[in-house]
């Protein structure tokens, strides 16, 4: 195999072994990144050096023939001196590379062959193009004017190919697989009426339509605000399709639930406490449907457990304060009055239960309590989370171990590092719902491992289990999953690919608007500016000085005033910042306390964030929540034992 030219994202070279060639410096890959966009043209040395400078330095000229002379070597190293170079060759007044293997054109060549083969074939074909992109075309190059028509052309048929590939899929009856990568596609390029198009017939044939008539609406709106434009007659015409097949199906949707309703209402009296244990199993169906859903179920949930506790039975308002087994991911509460409202209401009623008997009550106010103490420094939270997880394993109740499990996973932040002990409990919780078909566990227990495997470094992994909670969403109808695997690609694309800071900052902005009525603010306050604040400080970038930056204010403070060059502000916003909660962001917030405490020189808090960050050394920081990164928490603790010499 011959010298193979990476351009689909930062310029590389591989020698014929495969392994990478050492380009040097930025100029040197300049050079090269130049001679491949003139796809063995001979580029001038003049127009070389204008490409590269704007304003030419005297000795331009001899240092293209330098850069040129260094490539050649690294590109050619057993070539005999004084022999004709063989790729990198002089021709007349200038250069060309005599390339026969580039990425891009063999991209190229893919797409095209693509385009005469059967569904199943050019899937697996541009499936498998689309993973030899390691980032935006001649990533580090694009603010270069040479650059950017062939930028733009390559991302075109980049974009083009994801439609192709969704198409294949339609093709082949796999609608509900291709709603996921469509939703993604359609997030970053809203002005493709085509990917609005796929990702709306996508949703038709995988049952529905009442998303796929949403996501119309949805590029119609965007469409017309942003671009001025009304849909093209494809989008109308499928617009139309599916009205006339949804009017029929939603009828009789509506018509089985109005029945259904009617008879329960006739035969169950009103003040049955029947109604009650009824409205508890209604409140966790609708608090998974999605933001409007979520926020009308946790107000309800409280009425309820009011009610049960009024009619004095403990039994009863066990039954109805446990039954709200809904799986939880974040681990910061939306509404921490009302949570501390719920615990001790589980509390009073555990209290008023005997000692001896009603176990699966007990359990499920225990798990309760554990679930709702979330974030939180209480010793009761991690104590609750214990006694629930050994009950239900003594009694051998899966669908119970399922929730106390859920209850473990909460407290499992007492220190950094604990992502092998979460990695555990999601795939106890995958096994145990696979085996017993409690679909919402096994979602858990994939955004779970989502998390602790990209805590790990382990983004294959990762990548497997967002896949897997993406397919249970579109099988399922879980949106809310979405929010989660949305931001996890965001951060996947941060921690691996060596990306230019606003293509990351345009992937954190893409997923944060899908936290726009999801009805989750304990996730939503503050996360965008605080995911671009690590992105920053990883990068030795200064912070945003003009957030909103939510719960996490106080250790955003000292960068922010770092930012503004007031470095004695920053150094008392430091000595007032507390301990992180104890969350999915509590190595994230320790690191950004680290390099604040590097920045103004403050050893006693240097030595404090070192102490905390030590037991995670191995684990990239703030990964763990499955939304963001700090980077390796390994880079953070090398910085501060630099800075305490």
């Amino acid at each position: 195999m011959p010298v193979e030219f990476g351009v689909l994202g930062p310029v590389v070279a591989w020698d014929v072994a495969g392994d990478r060639i050492a380009l040097k410096g930025p100029r040197h890959r300049a050079v090269l990144a130049r001679l491949i966009v003139a796809r063995g043209e001979v580029v001038t040395v003049g127009r070389i050096v204008e490409d590269l400078w704007v304003d030419p330095p005297a000795g331009a000229t001899g240092a293209i023939r330098t850069f040129v002379g260094d490539l050649r070597v690294a590109l050619e190293p057993e070539r005999a001196p004084r022999t004709p170079a063989r790729l990198l060759v002089t021709d007349g007044p200038g250069y060309a590379l005599r390339a026969e293997a580039v990425d891009a054109w063999r991209f190229e060549d893919a797409v095209a062959a693509a385009a005469a083969l059967p569904a199943k074939d050019a899937l697996t074909g541009l499936i498998a193009a689309l993973e030899w992109w390691r980032g935006p075309a001649y990533a580090e190059f694009a603010d270069e004017d040479w650059a950017r028509v062939e930028r733009s052309r390559l991302t075109e048929l980049r974009l083009h190919a994801v439609e192709r590939v969704a198409e294949a899929r339609l093709a082949l009856g796999r609608a509900a697989e291709a709603v996921p990568p469509l939703d993604a596609h359609v997030a970053e390029h809203p002005w493709r009426e085509e990917g609005w198009r796929l990702l709306a017939l996508a949703l038709y044939r995988s049952g529905r339509q009442g998303d796929a008539l949403a996501v119309l609406r949805r590029a119609r709106t965007l469409l017309s605000d942003q671009l001025g434009v009304d849909p093209g007659p494809a989008l109308r015409a499928l617009e139309g399709d599916i009205l006339h097949h949804a009017d029929t199906a939603d009828a009789g949707v509506g018509q089985v639930w109005a029945q259904t309703a009617a008879a329960y209402d006739r035969v169950v009296a009103s003040g049955a406490r029947a109604r009650l244990e009824a409205t508890v199993g209604l409140l966790r169906d609708l608090a998974v449907t999605g933001g409007g859903g979520l926020e009308a179920a946790r107000g309800q949930r409280v009425a309820a457990i009011a009610a049960a506790e009024e009619l004095g039975d403990p039994l009863l308002t066990a039954r109805v304060i446990g039954a709200y087994d809904v799986p939880a991911i974040w681990t910061r509460a939306d509404d921490p009055a009302q949570a501390a409202w719920i615990v001790a209401a589980a509390e009073r009623t555990l209290a008023a239960l005997d000692d001896t008997a009603h176990e699966v009550a007990r359990a499920r106010l225990l798990a309760t309590i554990a679930l709702e103490s979330r974030g939180t420094s209480r010793a009761r939270g991690p104590a609750a989370a214990r006694q629930a997880e050994a009950i239900a394993r003594r009694l051998d109740d899966p669908a119970l171990l399922a929730f106390a499990l859920n209850g473990t996973f909460m407290q499992t932040f007492a220190r950094a590092g604990l992502a092998p002990e979460r990695d555990a409990i999601g795939a106890e919780l995958i096994a145990l719902a696979t085996r017993h078909d409690f679909m919402s566990s096994e979602v858990l227990g994939h955004l779970i491992r989502l998390q602790a495997r990209s805590a790990l470094g382990d983004f294959a992994a990762a990548d497997r289990h967002a896949a897997a909670a993406d397919r249970l969403d579109e099988r399922h109808e879980r949106p809310l999953v979405a929010v989660f695997t949305r931001w996890y690609r965001a951060l996947r694309l941060a921690a691996t690919e060596d990306a230019p800071f606003t293509v990351i900052e345009a992937a954190y902005r893409a997923a944060a608007k899908g936290l726009d009525g999801a009805g989750m603010p304990g996730l939503e306050h503050g996360l965008l500016p605080l995911a671009l604040l690590c992105e920053r400080v990883r990068r030795g970038l200064g912070a945003q000085t003009d957030a909103d930056w939510g719960p996490y204010e106080p250790w955003a403070r000292p960068h922010v005033l770092l930012a503004r060059g007031r470095r004695d502000r920053a150094a008392a916003a430091l000595r007032a910042v507390p301990d992180p909660p104890r969350d999915l962001l509590l190595e994230a917030l320790w690191c950004l306390t680290a390099r604040a405490a590097v920045a103004v020189g403050d050893r006693p808090a240097m030595q404090r964030a070192a102490t905390h960050l030590a037991p995670a050394a191995r684990e990239l920081a703030g990964a763990g929540s499955g939304l963001l990164t700090a980077g390796p928490v390994a880079g953070h603790l090398d910085a501060l034992e630099r800075a305490s010499r």
